[in-house]
């Protein structure tokens, strides 16, 4: 592997960045939301199977209490 000197070095990261597409704001702000869309519906989503398994151990508890 060939040594680069820290000037070379930067250079070269500066021209790797400049090859970086970013993306636009509305891009960026349509993704978040949309992130915290989807985690609220997951949100919701595991919240019922948590209270539907909730459900079936206490009632399977109960008849074995009996």
């Amino acid at each position: 592997m060939a040594k680069v000197t820290p000037g070379e070095f930067f250079r070269q990261v500066r021209v790797e960045g400049s090859k970086v597409v970013w993306p636009t704001r509305r891009e960026t702000v349509t993704t978040g939301i949309m992130v915290a869309i989807m985690t609220s519906i997951l949100a919701i989503f595991f919240f019922g199977v948590d209270a539907m398994f909730s459900t079936i151990v206490q009632f399977l508890l109960g008849l074995l209490a009996k």
